[in-house]
């Protein structure tokens, strides 16, 4: 017989197994081409958007922030990856990965998708069936939200809530934590950003409670908080009309009776009219309060302990549309150690994030001198434009006096001869 102590031992070896970090797929891109032996790209259509091997325009570490980038505008994608199948019954499911949208995305996915291990890789497309879908969408001013799309009994269900994601140009860490006990929690850059239990935050389940088909509110149920006031009765003056004759208009002295007809003063408002009269309110001494429609157990409602489970998983994919390509995938993990996962986070997007900004900022600023120098030089080609066309004018204003004087000296000399000829006759 099993002794007390002995029980105890294998209670906690059976839950330091479930409790041992398991890694399910890591991939870190840092291995040159190879990837292209791990990554297939799908064939169910011949004009999916290519993805290149690139650390982008600005990085924190150019060889550790090389990634997966979209290189084509206006094009699907649809590139997955294997690794061995696993179930995440009974332990956390991590999913992890970096989204950087460098090229200031106006619209497009940055998400993942996580499949069941008999998903055909060539075949993959929009339609395909997956387990969880994850991770950053944006399109326009509208759509700025992570995705957390989990496949339940062959449909699929979207988060209830609105979770924000980042939408600006950096590299940022996304995390999907999906727990044994059917909670979950969200993370941008190690951060928490939504949490919560997975039946209340999607709609895997019917309701638990329903409004009860058989109750009818009683037909003798007074709900009115206030009634009129029986005892009130309206003042005997209170009844004025609302527009009198104008006592201050006066017949026209060229008003003609016979030609325009009786004169009648215009009308205006009455300053006695008081509106129609309504008796007064007071408390209702017969109000039940609100009638609230009782509610029953939903007959369609069965719990389910296990939505958080996959019975396979085996495949990540990235599926997308992008109208603005350029965006950089890296740093996937699916494990079942959350811990892990930030570990791995801080060691990977915490290290380069810093350096990524600052030399991001420094181009800027290059950039931004750039500018001024062009702007500066292009102003002083225009004012040089401006002194060569005035010296220009000079010139012509110059030539053009000279002129004149010759004139004038030719008109003198013609003159002189004049007199001269004169002067001999």
């Amino acid at each position: 017989t099993m002794t007390a102590l002995s029980l105890l031992l294998v209670a906690v070896s059976a839950a330091s197994v479930l409790a041992e970090s398991t890694v399910h797929f890591r991939e870190q891109f840092e291995d040159g081409d190879s990837w292209t032996s791990r990554w297939a790209e799908s064939k169910h259509k011949s004009d999916y958007g290519k993805f290149v091997l690139t650390a982008g325009k600005f990085y924190g570490d150019a060889e550790k922030d090389k990634g997966l980038q979209t290189s084509e505008d206006a094009h699907f994608y649809a590139m997955s990856t294997r690794f061995d199948d696993f179930s995440n019954q009974g332990q956390p499911l991590v999913i992890q990965f970096t989204v950087k949208h460098e090229q200031s995305i106006d619209c497009g996915g940055g998400y993942i998708k996580l499949f069941p291990s008999d998903l055909s890789q060539e075949d993959m497309h929009g339609d395909s069936v997956y387990n969880i879908m994850f991770g950053p969408d944006i399109c326009g001013p509208g759509t700025k939200k992570v995705h957390v799309i989990f496949n339940y009994k062959g449909k699929n269900h979207l988060i209830n809530k609105d979770v924000r994601c980042k939408d600006d140009e950096y590299t940022h860490l996304y995390t999907l934590i999906v727990n044994p006990d059917n909670t979950y929690e969200v993370k941008i850059d190690n951060k928490k950003v939504e949490s919560g239990n997975l039946e209340d935050d999607w709609d895997f389940l019917p309701p638990k409670k329903i409004k009860d088909p058989e109750a009818k509110k009683p037909e003798d149920w007074d709900d009115r908080e206030q009634i009129p006031n029986p005892d009130d009765k309206k003042p005997e003056d209170w009844d004025k009309p609302e527009n009198i004759p104008d006592p201050d208009a006066k017949k026209p002295d060229d008003w003609d009776d016979e030609m325009d007809g009786e004169w009648e003063p215009p009308m205006v408002s009455n300053p006695d009219y008081k509106g129609e009269w309504k008796p007064t309110e007071i408390n209702n001494p017969a109000y039940k309060g609100k009638w609230i429609h009782p509610e029953i157990d939903n007959p369609e409602y069965t719990a389910d302990s296990e939505i958080y489970k996959y019975d396979s998983i085996g495949v990540i994919g990235l599926d997308l549309w992008q109208v603005k390509s350029g965006t950089i995938f890296d740093n996937f993990l699916i494990t079942n150690d959350p811990n892990l996962a930030e570990e791995v986070g801080n060691d990977t997007w915490g290290k380069t994030k810093d350096a990524e900004k600052k030399m991001k900022e420094g181009q800027e600023e290059e950039e931004r001198k750039q500018r001024e120098e062009d702007e500066s030089k292009r102003r002083e080609e225009a004012k040089d434009e401006e002194d060569e066309e005035e010296a220009e004018e000079k010139d012509e204003e110059e030539e053009e006096e000279e002129d004149d004087e010759e004139e004038g000296e030719e008109e003198e000399e013609d003159d002189g001869t004049d007199s001269k000829l004169k002067d001999e006759l």
